[in-house]
């Protein structure tokens, strides 16, 4: 009775929390997809987001109406040569019939984040990158561009040196978008140390409006949320509202932040931003989320009016691996492994090679975005290799089901170290079905199967949880695993990853 009683109050939670993501708000952009910019031109509107340390760097999404966005390309394929990872926080700029890309890096020789530049003719495609332009004490990140009247401004957040707070500096930039021009001078300065970035400035009748988020960005605790200064002059002094913070948790979302604003063609601004779901958190990530922003009167304080994206599009993947080109979601992390992969005659190939430090392998991976999913594919080959469905944290905080030699492994990495949880033997010597199921409790169980058999479940004493898996500023990613020498390879049928209810 017992047993039943714990049932039925795990069904009825689970009911619950479906009819709140029924119900509730949605994301624009769902999934891991943080710190967005955004900007418009003509009739289509363009976002970028933080890759962090993932590859390919730098995600760009198209969309015709702000609610339904299609992911077209990437920044950068190839990581530019003077930055060694956390690829954060990019603004998205067009100026002069030039698409420019201004992002934080950290720098190869000393691991400190600077901000580069990089441009294109082309939104989604063909950016050349130009190296660094703001190189300013402990930390510069998160760059932010205003043209006021003709005149192109440059803000960032910066850790000073000598015991100075954290400021949202300022300067002109060159015509060319490529350089600082005159002196650095101080917008808002955080005395108080609650947290000041992700800064955007709109200019409203009499006064300059100034963006910005406080508080801890990322985590399960992350406490993170939009206020609004003002002054007359750009360069300040800038008024706190006394209403602060204007977004903020709600009952689904939480620590909203770091957002950019964009006009439609008939007047009415938007602002495109992050939040944590209140369910899924850390698990999905920050996802990106719209608000309208209104005036209700003259010189007053303006009011945020949150939206939902349409989300009408089927969520689930399915690739059979028969198109000329890889898709577009693929992503791996650049800084354990570097993948070989390519598809022909309906097979993928993934090789390559693998940091001598990490365990778990390559993770050529894909953003979920819910908690409750089944990932499933075919490994066509048999050789001593790791080939198979990986969820990946980092390259020590991973779990997976793999086909090794004759048998198949639901295997985990935690804390730099592999065990197996469970293996079993395979039936024939032909190719083999593999399965992860993830619920929204976080539990995860592995499946198998060869031919015309059932799905033969890999039993553990205790089903594991992915809860250990998420880095603190992004969300685990899931997908195909390999992990073998320089001349074996997986070779995969399909790919398929689905929502379940």
């Amino acid at each position: 009775m017992k047993a039943l009683s714990k049932y039925l109050l795990v069904a009825l939670t689970m009911f619950y929390a479906s009819s709140r993501l029924n119900a509730q708000i949605k994301p624009v952009i769902p999934g891991d997809f943080a710190d967005p910019s955004v900007i418009r031109v003509g009739n289509q509107y363009y976002a970028i987001g933080t890759s962090s340390e993932w590859a390919p760097h730098f995600p760009i999404f198209k969309s015709s109406n702000l609610k339904d966005w299609q992911q077209t390309g990437y920044v950068f394929d190839k990581a530019p040569d003077w930055t060694s990872g956390s690829f954060w926080a990019p603004e998205y700029y067009y100026h002069n019939g030039t698409y420019f890309i201004y992002y934080t890096a950290r720098r190869r020789k000393d691991n400190v984040s600077y901000i580069g530049v990089a441009t294109s003719k082309y939104p989604d495609r063909d950016f050349e990158d130009h190296g660094i332009i703001i190189e300013h004490g402990k930390e510069a990140i998160d760059a932010f561009v205003f043209n006021d009247n003709g005149q192109l401004y440059i803000t960032f957040k910066a850790y000073g040196l000598d015991g100075r707070p954290i400021e949202i500096l300022g300067s002109k930039l060159s015509a060319d978008g490529r350089k600082l021009e005159g002196d650095l001078f101080t917008m808002l300065k955080d005395d108080k140390g609650i947290g000041l970035e992700g800064q955007s400035i709109l200019k409203k009748d009499d006064y300059y409006y100034l963006f910005y988020s406080a508080g801890a960005c990322c985590g399960s605790k992350c406490d993170y949320n939009v206020r609004i200064a003002r002054s007359k002059s750009l360069q300040g002094p800038y008024e706190n509202y006394e209403n602060n913070p204007v977004l903020q948790e709600n009952s689904d979302w939480k620590c909203s932040g770091h957002g950019t604003f964009v006009t439609a063609p008939n007047g009415k601004c938007y602002y495109l931003y992050h939040a944590y779901h209140k369910i899924s958190t850390v698990y999905t990530g920050r996802q990106g989320m719209l608000a309208e922003l209104s005036w209700p009167q003259k010189n007053g304080w303006p009011v945020f009016k949150e939206l939902s994206g349409n989300n009408t599009k089927n969520l689930n993947i399915k690739d059979d691996f028969s198109g000329k080109v890889l898709g577009n979601y693929w992503q791996w992390d650049f800084r354990n492994s570097t993948p070989n992969a390519y598809q022909q005659k309906g097979e993928l190939h993934l090789s390559g090679t693998v940091n001598a430090r990490n365990p778990s392998g390559i993770a050529y991976t894909v953003r979920p975005q819910a908690i409750n999913y089944e990932m499933s594919t075919e490994v066509l080959n048999q050789n001593s290799a790791q080939k198979g469905l990986v969820v990946y944290g980092d390259a020590n905080a991973a779990i997976g089901i793999a086909a090794i030699g004759n048998k198949v492994e639901f295997w985990i990495v935690r804390e730099n170290r592999r065990s197996v949880l469970s293996s079993s033997d395979l039936a024939t010597d032909l190719a083999v079905e593999l399965k992860l199921s993830v619920k929204p409790d976080l539990s995860i169980r592995a499946y198998w199967k060869q031919a015309d058999m059932k799905w033969q479940e890999l039993p553990v004493e205790k089903t594991p949880s992915i809860d250990f898996l998420p880095p603190w500023d992004r969300s685990p990613r899931v997908g195909l695993n390999f992990n073998g020498t320089a001349n074996q390879a997986a070779l995969f049928s399909f790919f398929e990853l689905s929502y379940t209810k």
